[in-house]
């Protein structure tokens, strides 16, 4: 059972953060941006929520054990 909720977390958590890469990708594209600079806008919102994520994960194991 625990292992089953830890892989469905990671997947929620890659999901929600390949979304927020999207959309970071889509709107530098409707500002102008080239496709690498989209593309390296969407790449440091994929790594923000990812690093994100990690440390609230670290907090909540620190406060619950």
């Amino acid at each position: 059972m625990t292992v089953a909720v830890v892989l469905l977390a990671t997947a929620l958590v890659i999901v929600v953060a390949l979304l927020a890469a999207a959309g970071a990708g889509k709107l530098a594209r409707m500002d102008g941006a080239t496709y690498p600079a989209a593309l390296t806008r969407a790449a440091v919102t994929f790594a923000a929520v990812i690093t994100l994520t990690a440390t609230v994960a670290s907090v909540y194991t620190t406060l619950l054990t």
